[in-house]
């Protein structure tokens, strides 16, 4: 990730203070699994979806199209992915708020 990447370089530069050596760089770490941006993109976009598919339910209901407990479903599925998606950022949050207190 290009956060990691830019980390790890103000880390070399500061290491590199004084030697009159040039940072090394640091290039993107390669691997087979699933990119985490990729990932949390694919989990907004279901965050998005689920909204999406609890308003369209409202929209029914008020046209007399579809069953209040469909709409009652739905919503309650959107509410549920919305809390998990907050859930996930304040962990990532506190993730980093202690990554960054550590000492190097």
């Amino acid at each position: 990730m290009a956060s990691s990447n830019f980390a790890a370089g103000a880390y070399a530069a500061v290491q590199g203070i004084g030697t009159g050596r040039p940072a090394p760089k640091i290039g993107p770490v390669s691997g087979t699994g699933t990119d985490f941006t990729q990932l949390l993109g694919q989990a907004i976009d279901q965050v998005g979806a689920a909204g999406q598919r609890a308003d369209a339910q409202a929209m029914s209901v008020a046209a007399g199209k579809a069953n209040v407990v469909d709409v009652v479903t739905a919503v309650a599925e959107s509410e549920t992915a919305l809390q998990t998606m907050v859930a996930v950022r304040d962990r990532m949050i506190s993730a980093y708020e202690e990554i960054m207190r550590m000492q190097i």
